[in-house]
């Protein structure tokens, strides 16, 4: 497809996005700016941020954003029920205000926004369906309920929302194949956009050794530090390397934020980590890159479980797009991103992801091949622009077809 075919196609996109603000959502953020470059009119309704992306309404780069106050969930699964009926509630209320929208483009958690898609639908909009969870095996690792009566309510909503969507994005082979099994999706209308970071956003600057706390090593963990991302795991296996394993000579930093994060905090005090584990919260772009680009081993302690199996996790690729190692749990589909990036500990044992990270520290030979072979593969089949195009081509299939009733 040229570029003079994709501006004839170009009209008004609309965005849904409650699991995280814009432009905080990367992912989300690089797609929008993929179009807007590609001559669509792109808004996005989303909630507000905590401490960024706090104004009600704000045009960053050319894209008009509608942000609303919501309240994150507590208290287990009907917690998340209050959580998204609220964002329901706002992001239709929002959506009203917006006319002539030709594409309406959602994303998950929840698979409650083709109740949206469909009201706009009937306006004439064409509806996106932006596979980012697969959301009852995230109710599955997220709660110990099995498969109850919401777990087939949760089910149900993934059916509809993939019957109502005229195309369906997926973030890799294994939500492609879910979309085709389980939802009973055309794979003609399933398009694969991989997570990756534009060039532009993450890219290695030079180390910053203080960073290390006064220690030769410097070991990093980023992302969310919510109940399935397994950050208590890798502190647990910090424990095992400075007792069991005998090493000291590391400084490990979590960066991000999430729902854990003061349990994990006194997790790391009840272990006796504190001078050796420093919390830094969400930081900037510059200071992010400062981190990893000092890092020896980054972290990927994601544990074994239904949701995580078949997930492609956004911190992988950005290891790699900086040439850092990694240690991670044996994930089918953290296997296929991180190939020969990554060394993989038994799934779910912490002591041997502890001798992971002591056998890394110890062969900076491996270290440097592994950073290689990562950034091979970021700047490669798993860049940016491999999924920029496959967006694309998405959009060409959701312009050029009938919708879906």
């Amino acid at each position: 497809m040229t570029r003079k075919d994709i501006w004839a196609l170009a009209g008004r996109v609309l965005f849904l996005n409650e699991n995280e603000s814009v432009p905080f959502d990367t992912r989300v953020w690089q797609e929008c700016l993929a179009l807007r470059e590609d001559g669509w009119d792109v808004h996005v309704i989303c909630p507000l941020g905590d401490k960024e992306d706090s104004e009600l309404e704000s045009r960053i780069d050319g894209i008009s954003i509608y942000r609303y106050p919501l309240r994150a969930a507590t208290g287990g699964p009907w917690g998340y029920a209050r959580e998204y009926g609220q964002a329901l509630f706002h992001t239709y209320r929002l959506a009203r205000r917006i006319r002539d929208v030709d594409v309406v483009h959602a994303s998950n958690p929840p698979d409650l926004m083709f109740l949206v898609a469909m009201a706009l639908k009937r306006r004439g909009a064409r509806f996106i369906f932006d596979h980012h969870d697969v959301v009852p095996e995230l109710y599955l690792s997220r709660f110990s309920r099995g498969k109850d009566l919401l777990y087939r309510g949760v089910c149900w909503l993934e059916r509809r929302t993939f019957a109502t969507a005229d195309v369906v994005i997926a973030t890799n082979e294994s939500y492609r194949e879910v979309a085709i099994k389980r939802g009973r999706v055309d794979p003609e209308r399933i398009f694969v956009v991989r997570n990756a970071p534009r060039g532009d956003r993450v890219k290695a600057v030079m180390a910053d050794q203080s960073l290390a706390r006064g220690k030769p090593y410097l070991l990093c963990y980023l992302g969310t530090m919510g109940p399935q991302d397994g950050v208590d795991y890798a502190i647990r296996a910090l424990s095992l390397l400075r007792d069991d394993i005998g090493r000291q000579d590391w400084h490990a930093a979590f960066i991000g934020g999430g729902d854990c994060v003061s349990e994990l905090r006194t997790l790391t005090t009840r272990l006796g980590l504190d001078s050796m584990i420093s919390f830094t919260g969400r930081i900037c772009d510059e200071e992010l890159m400062r981190y990893l680009s000092t890092a020896d081993v980054c972290m990927a302690p994601d544990p074994l479980n239904p949701l995580n199996n078949v997930s492609s996790m956004t911190k992988i690729i950005e290891y790699m797009t900086v040439g850092k190692p990694i240690v991670s749990f044996d994930l089918r589909e953290t296997r296929f991103t991180a190939a020969d990036a990554a060394s993989y500990a038994q799934p779910n044992s912490e002591l041997d992801f502890a001798r992971m990270i002591a056998e890394l520290l110890d062969d900076p030979e491996r270290r440097r091949r592994m950073g290689l072979a990562g950034q091979a593969r970021a700047q490669g089949m798993l860049s940016w622009e491999t999924s920029r195009r496959s967006l694309l081509a998405a959009y060409q299939e959701v312009m050029r077809t009938a919708p879906v009733p």
